[in-house]
């Protein structure tokens, strides 16, 4: 079964969601759009703190997947492998990036 796309468009996906994901996490974009103008920002930056925990549980599912469809042999020899092991790493980018969305609406 041959890919019916370039590897390289879920591989950009993957690391353009991951960007966002650290750059909300740990450049403070996440604290600016969710806690800026609070009236206890550090109470609210300690609640983000928590949200981005378990944001991060699934970041590290994402770059795992991402970096096992590239790394493993089986996955780049099998296009089916190497297209659900990176179809899974995306989903799993989406979810950390709705976890810390959610969640910092509710940290507000």
């Amino acid at each position: 079964m041959q890919l019916r796309f370039s590897p390289i468009i879920p591989t950009i996906a993957s690391f353009l969601l991951a960007a966002l994901w650290g750059l909300s996490v740990f450049a403070g974009w996440g604290l600016e759009a969710f806690c800026a103008g609070g009236e206890a920002p550090a109470a609210c930056s300690q609640r983000l703190g928590a949200v981005s925990t378990v944001s991060g549980l699934f970041a590290a599912l994402a770059a795992c997947c991402t970096v096992a469809a590239w790394l493993l042999p089986w996955s780049r020899q099998d296009s089916r492998a190497f297209a659900q092991l990176m179809g899974a790493g995306v989903l799993a980018w989406i979810a950390a990036e709705g976890v810390l969305f959610l969640g910092g609406m509710l940290v507000r």
